[in-house]
């Protein structure tokens, strides 16, 4: 290879969508450089760094899972959001250092954005799931001062994760099983508030267990958001959209974290102008 490239890497990797994302803004800008997925297991990771370190033509790689927090030990620095996080997706070479950072925080708020402008009495999200993409939704919901409610198989563990991210936030933690039969809680008028229900787990994925969330337990004017990008419209966004709630699919974080991983690899931003069609792309 003879031109300047960046990759994703993770094991598995076939299911990635990055290299479509980046071959679409390189193309688009008229870049000469590649984007390529590259198969790593876990035992190959420092192997891997240490090879990329002296390639004059590499500009980076995103990490995918499972390797988002295993490969922290072998970086040299990590941005302050990244370890605040605890995880890395986002790996740059910068005067011979290897530095990690993290853009799944960016791009999970980025569809968010006009509402977190504004004004709000109160706010708060539901948050499904205490995995490896939690963390970054935890740490970027914290921060926009939200109080969020954490629901997962283990109760323990999701308190764990808050107190871990967030110690000094007013959070809460409770078993997933919570969600998933009715509540006869009458909502306060919330109006002036901002209510999300966030879907950070596998649940839904295709070939994954479903995802059983009863819609009384969102106030109304609530948005819904799933981080599954498979399928797209996954049975918790048909059943919040049926119901009258705003929502916002995977692609949504996919794109938006991957912006900012393109600006750091090749030193350009991509046009977002070009969405919906990137998307399309995606969908095929």
């Amino acid at each position: 290879m003879s031109r300047p490239y960046a990759e994703v890497i993770g094991d598995p990797i076939i299911q990635s969508k990055s290299p479509k994302i980046h071959g679409f803004w390189l193309q688009d800008l008229g870049i000469d450089a590649d984007y390529r997925a590259t198969h790593v297991r876990s035992d190959e990771l420092a192997d891997f760094l240490a090879a990329r370190r002296t390639d004059a033509l590499w500009r980076g790689c995103n990490v995918t899972m499972p390797h988002k927090q295993a490969v922290m030990p072998f970086l040299d620095r990590l941005d302050p959001l990244a370890a605040a996080v605890g995880a890395v997706n986002t790996i740059i070479p910068e005067d011979g250092k290897l530095v990690g950072y993290n853009t799944d925080v960016p791009g999970f708020l980025e569809p968010l954005q006009s509402e977190l402008g504004q004004t709000h009495y109160f706010r708060m999200a539901r948050v499904i799931g205490t995995g490896g993409a939690a963390r970054a939704i935890i740490k970027g919901l914290a921060d926009e001062k939200l109080v969020i409610v954490l629901a997962g198989r283990n109760p323990d563990k999701a308190r764990a994760l808050l107190d871990e991210l967030d110690p000094a936030g007013e959070h809460h933690a409770i078993d997933l099983a919570h969600f998933a039969d009715a509540t006869d809680f009458a909502f306060d008028d919330r109006e002036g508030c901002l209510d999300l229900v966030v879907n950070a787990s596998s649940l839904g994925m295709t070939g994954q267990p479903p995802l059983v969330f009863d819609m009384s337990h969102a106030p109304p004017g609530s948005i819904f958001y799933d981080i599954v990008t498979s399928p797209l419209e996954t049975p918790f966004l048909k059943a919040a959209a049926a119901a009258g709630f705003r929502t916002i699919d995977g692609l949504s974080m996919l794109i938006g974290q991957a912006d900012h991983a393109f600006r750091r690899f090749f030193g350009a931003k991509p046009s977002r102008a070009r969405d919906a069609e990137l998307r399309e792309v995606l969908a095929a």
